[in-house]
């Protein structure tokens, strides 16, 4: 039985990844950074109709090195999905010095203890942020982290992305590698932990969002993310490649709609202009974030790199959108 460390297990995507690999026959390890939340998983997945028998957890963190031997021992692959992520300000050392330490470390441990391959969770966020703008990018375009427009979360993407391309460059490619670059991530999660990116559809479902305003993001659902993971790993034409994921680019005015015609009577009614969206920015520290952005297209939907190469079929994005919203329905989060 081939077996898989999934570092983040706690966290939306890597609980989702090791939900699809212990289906399809796979033993895993998880790697978590508080033993207090081990019940919190094989309880998600119990939920869901999955046996734990062939699961392990393991307690270790990307900033140390304890933990990681006996997490990575007798791995066959690493899917490297741990990261700081958070929709607040942080400051650059929340992001940028976890992400990239965690890349070396986790790398560093997959040399020493043979495994075949590593898939390394990165984002959109390390291709969209050159020096240069436009509207549509692909895997060859890369986010600049000396941009002084570039965000933490953006610019700890792809420092730590890069730092991985260079270490396998370094050490003479010991192992097979890919790199997953999703945009968006939204759908059901596994755990009463909706995670990060799912507040964007929260925000429209609860109302708390009370205009439409101008911003356009590519959406990917988690389950199709987890699968892309997953084939990555099985295929070997996945070798030295980036895979941006993204099933369709829709703004929040196309969210509302689509929330308001299932339904959702507090998605909001009126779009309003950018420069509208830029004084209400200043009042909310989600959007605050998001000013650079607004009125922007910034778009992956083209490239079919992963769809070509690795098979990938993801889910209509709508279809995620409304099984999210109805799963945020259910948990009381919408008054």
């Amino acid at each position: 039985m081939k077996k898989v460390l999934v570092t983040g297990a706690t966290g939306y995507i890597g609980l989702h990844c090791i939900h699809q690999l212990l289906n399809q026959g796979y033993a895993v390890n998880g790697s978590i950074r508080s033993p207090e939340r081990k019940d919190e998983i094989f309880e998600a997945l119990k939920n869901h109709n999955t046996s734990t028998e062939n699961l392990n957890l393991f307690t270790f963190n990307l900033s140390e090195d304890d933990g990681w031997d006996e997490g990575m021992e007798g791995c066959d692959y690493l899917l490297h999905v741990a990261s700081p992520i958070a929709l607040e300000s942080q400051s650059e050392d929340f992001f940028v010095k976890p992400a990239v330490a965690g890349v070396k470390r986790a790398l560093k441990f997959a040399q020493k203890h043979n495994v075949k391959k590593v898939v390394l969770t990165s984002s959109v966020a390390a291709i969209f942020h050159g020096m240069k703008l436009k509207e549509y990018y692909d895997e060859n375009d890369w986010s600049d982290p000396e941009n002084p427009a570039i965000d933490h979360y953006s610019k700890s993407k792809t420092l730590a992305e890069k730092a991985a391309w260079d270490f396998i460059e370094n050490e003479g490619h010991p192992f097979e590698f890919t790199v997953i670059n999703p945009a968006l991530v939204i759908g059901p999660t596994l755990s009463g932990d909706l995670g990060e990116s799912n507040k964007a559809i929260q925000m429209v479902a609860t109302g708390k969002m009370p205009v439409a305003v101008p911003l356009q993001f590519g959406y990917v659902d988690v389950r199709d993310v987890a699968a892309a993971h997953i084939l990555a790993m099985e295929n070997p034409s996945s070798n030295g490649e980036r895979f941006a994921l993204a099933e369709k680019d829709l703004w929040y005015k196309d969210v509302s709609k689509l929330l308001r015609e299932n339904g959702f009577d507090k998605a909001p009614k009126i779009s309003v202009p950018t420069w509208a969206a830029k004084i209400i920015a200043n009042f909310s520290k989600e959007l605050k974030l998001a000013l650079p952005y607004l009125g922007r297209v910034r778009s992956v939907k083209n490239t079919s790199k992963a769809k070509d190469i690795l098979g990938w079929n993801p889910r209509p994005a709508e279809e995620s959108i409304l099984e999210l919203a109805n799963q945020i329905k259910e948990m009381g989060l919408i008054k």
